[in-house]
Order: C-alpha cells, then structure tokens, then sequence
C-alpha cells in the first residue's frame, strides 16, 4: 500500500515540472509536506481536455454514490489490477484520472525488531507522480467533497524486500496519457500501471518520528544509521 509520502519542492519547480500553466491553486495554500496522510488536502494535477491545472483533493477517495464521507478512510488506495472494474474506482478510471506529486514516499519493513520506517526516492531525486484517481461528492447537507485515491501494483525487486505492494509510479511519458480524459480504453490505460524500474530508486531507513503524522520537518527524510 501507500499510506504516507512527502512533498517539498519549491512551487515554482513543481509547476515547472508539471507543466502546469494558470493554477486552481493559489501559491498560499501550498506548503512543503514532509509527512503526508490520509484524510489530508493535497496537491494533485488533472487536464481539462486543454491544460493541466493544479488543485486540491481530500486523500481518500469517496465515491460519488456514497452514503458517508466515512468510506473515504477506506479508500486510500486503489489495486492497480482491478481499478478498472471495481464498482468504487471504475468510473474515475474511466474518466477521472489525477497525477499526484510526490518527492518521495514511506514504507514500513519488517525486521526481526519490528517495523522499520524506509523512505523511497527516485535515484535522480527528481519529482515524480503516483497514478491517481479522484471524485467527487456532495454530503447531505451540501457539503462538495474532492477526493482522490493512489493506485498500487506489484512490487518491483527493490520493493519487494520492504513490502508486498507498491504505488503506481508513473514515468514521464506515461503522465501526458494518464491525464488525457479522452483516453478512455482500459487496455491503454492498463499498460501505464506497473511496477516502476526498480535500477531507478533507492530507499534508506528513517526516523520512527515519521510513524506520527504528527511530526513533519525535513528531519524525517534524514537516512539513520
């Protein structure tokens, strides 16, 4: 699964990046997140059919015939393999699809003594994008909920080592067709979904501080002995 990651570029470089022209999101609200959880507002990128434009999604995707916003905490994730079908995820897979920004993201292995903390990053320490999908919502009472959820896949043969799961990375060429709400085969799409190149990551222990959602500081991406 993905239940934690980190994003603190610059904003500057995460438009630049992203390719992102006039932004939904104002500068202000966005703040460098070294401990991302479920349930908070992050950063996402989807295209309008023209552009891509840079918004804000509740982590925990709530599907839109949903009863209680409460589902959203279930649904941090999406199986890689069955997105497509599941009733919670397969209209978004269809037509609603996010890139969600990421610098690097959390798993937590387990050893002998426990479960250790790992940070994973690209190799390059470039920003990367985990393959999402959003939604949204109206409560009851009016409230407008946008929501989104990471998918995972297999892990390749670094992960593999740390946990059984891992989020969908998607490689830059892979991006411009996930965020194409035009592109709507499943077969297409499916093929962008697998298991990042493992030779292009690397992952080093960190601090348990990171355990507590809690604690943010760039401390938490410091490798321990």
């Amino acid at each position: 699964m993905c239940g934690r990651f980190a994003l603190y570029a610059d904003y500057e470089d995460l438009l630049a990046r992203f390719d992102i022209g006039e932004s939904a999101l104002d500068k202000s609200i966005y703040e460098a997140n070294y401990n991302v959880a479920p349930s908070q507002q992050i950063v996402a990128i989807i295209n309008d059919g023209e552009t891509n434009r840079l918004g804000s999604l509740r982590w925990g995707l709530i599907p839109s015939w949903a009863k209680d916003k409460k589902i959203g905490y279930k649904m941090i994730n999406a199986r890689a393999e069955t997105a497509a079908e599941k009733p919670s995820f397969r209209h978004a897979f269809k037509k609603k699809r996010c890139l969600i920004p990421a610098n690097a993201f959390y798993e937590w292995r387990k050893d002998p003594a426990g479960k250790t903390p790992m940070l994973i990053h690209l190799a390059s320490n470039e920003l990367f994008a985990f393959a999402g999908l959003w939604e949204s919502w109206t409560a009851p009472d009016g409230e407008l909920i946008h929501s989104c959820t990471i998918l995972t896949t297999q892990p390749n043969a670094l992960m593999a080592d740390i946990h059984d799961r891992m989020p969908v990375i998607l490689t830059k060429q892979a991006e411009s067709v996930w965020l194409d709400p035009a592109i709507q085969d499943p077969q297409v799409l499916q093929e962008l979904i697998k298991p990042y190149e493992s030779g292009e990551l690397q992952a080093y222990p960190v601090s348990e501080a990171v355990n507590s959602p809690k604690n943010n500081g760039a401390e938490l991406i410091r490798e321990i002995n």
